[in-house]
């Protein structure tokens, strides 16, 4: 990790340098001593600092005026005052300007050292809060694994091995499969399981935001960083780091990516130095990395770092057997919440569901028994609490060979899409950034619905 900056201002060279003696003795600081206030106004304008600590009288520039410049360009910069002319209004003062503690000259080596610990301990849980708030990360709703089938029972014993060792996995499988319920067991297993568990979706975080999601940005890095900002690589330093879908990173990253998994440091942007991070990385994607490689979408050599260990998910349709299981978990745990222990099927209900093909997999299964559940005053669920649209796909209640109204509908909507989507890429000659724009929709969610209808911008390019 990168190590705390602090600033110690006062006009007395003897006692900065005893500062500087005590504080160097704090793990992880940098100290830069300074006697010259304006000078060190000007430092505090053009760098980064984790904390200030500065005397409350000096020439120049009094300590108050100099906190108060300070909370001009870093609103969350920590402060500690050092004096030795204490007064009620003065304290009073420097807290309304943000100063997190006052000591008093003179003062024992352990009493600041403590003091700076605490400020510096209060500053990083600040940073992470701000951090764990823009978060993109989804409900982790899915409970435990569950699977009988030969498929997840393979999956169970490649996570067994692999959790132990320090290794990155590549996760492979469709939308809804459970990508990161592996990643999560991957890390609740690892030796890491005490440490920051840090997911970021890279389809779904606007690419102009995604490095200094990424990696962090040092405060005027760019217009509106006012503060330094952690990126969300080093947050997950001695954790594991979830790369979800992956495939939808754009190619500029790509290559950043690949040098910090392979030295696992980064560097900020706007930043002048490099931070070792250690962390294991999980990467996922719903996408084919080896098309995405001959269509030059994806870096193969990050593809080669990544793909350690390879886990496939099998989708739900091919493992058709364990939707009764997934079924009666998801009853039970939704019960539960409703206040309705004694719910179940009825065994057609369990039929239905084991005929639907599960176009969203494992999630849709979840999301169909909690809406049955929902809609139904009965503990016994019967076959006309299934979803209409989940029956039709069957054929199991009426058998008629002419297509019924959610079949002809989704044929609607399929024509309707792929013909919007080859519009709308041909109008921007294959630009996915300004498609999405347009249809005004994520960008990780055109390259789905793309997939979905076989469509891919390199064909519209000039």
């Amino acid at each position: 990790m990168a190590k705390h900056r602090i600033l110690v201002v006062d006009n007395e060279k003897g006692m900065l340098e005893v500062c500087g003696d005590i504080l160097r003795k704090v793990p992880d600081t940098e100290v830069v001593l300074e006697q010259d206030s304006l000078h060190a106004a000007e430092m505090l304008r053009d760098q980064s600092w984790d904390l200030l600590i500065t005397d409350l009288r000096m020439p120049g520039m009094s300590g108050v005026e100099l906190l108060r410049r300070a909370r001009e360009t870093d609103s969350g910069l920590a402060a500690l005052i050092i004096t030795a002319f204490p007064s009620v209004e003065t304290a009073v003062e420097c807290m309304k300007l943000g100063a997190a503690d006052y000591i008093t000259k003179p003062f024992l080596p352990d009493d600041l050292r403590a003091a700076v610990r605490n400020l510096l301990e209060g500053k990083r849980l600040r940073e992470e809060n701000a951090l764990l708030r823009r978060q993109m990360e989804r409900p982790y709703s899915f409970g435990d694994m569950i699977g009988r089938s030969p498929a997840m029972q393979r999956v169970f014993e490649t996570i067994d091995r692999v959790a132990g060792t320090n290794a990155d996995v590549l996760i492979l499988g469709e939308t809804g499969t459970g990508k990161e319920l592996v990643a999560r067991s991957i890390h609740r297993l690892s030796d890491r399981r005490d440490r920051q568990f840090v997911p970021v979706d890279c389809g779904a975080i606007p690419d102009e935001l995604l490095e200094s999601e990424l990696f962090g940005h040092e405060r005027g890095a760019f217009t509106g960083a006012h503060t330094r900002s952690l990126g969300l690589m080093e947050y997950a330093h001695g954790g594991t780091f979830f790369l979800d879908e992956i495939g939808e990173l754009p190619l500029r990253l790509q290559a950043k990516l690949l040098r910090a998994l392979q030295e696992r440091r980064i560097r900020r942007i706007g930043g002048n130095t490099e931070i070792e991070v250690d962390v294991r990385v999980i990467a996922a994607t719903a996408r084919n990395l080896e098309d995405e490689i001959r269509h030059q979408r994806f870096r193969s050599d990050l593809y080669y770092r990544i793909n350690v260990v390879r886990i496939d998910l099998p989708p739900l349709r091919e493992r058709a057997g364990d939707i009764p299981l997934l079924a009666r978990h998801f009853i039970r745990k939704y019960a539960r919440e409703m206040g309705r222990d004694g719910a179940d099927f009825s065994p057609e209900v369990l039929d239905v569901l084991a005929s639907y093909p599960w176009p969203g997999n494992v999630r849709e299964l979840q999301n169909v028994v909690r809406r049955m559940l929902a809609l139904t005053r009965n503990d016994l669920l019967t076959i006309d609490d299934v979803p209409e649209e989940v029956i039709a796909r069957t054929g199991l209640r009426t058998g008629a060979a002419r297509p019924g109204f959610f079949d002809l509908r989704e044929a609607q909507v399929a024509a309707f899409e792929r013909e919007y989507f080859r519009n709308l890429l041909a109008a921007h000659r294959g630009d996915a950034t300004k498609a999405a724009e347009e249809a005004r929709i994520p960008r990780g969610t055109l390259y789905r619905l793309l997939h979905k209808h076989h469509l891919s911008p390199a064909d519209f390019r000039d």
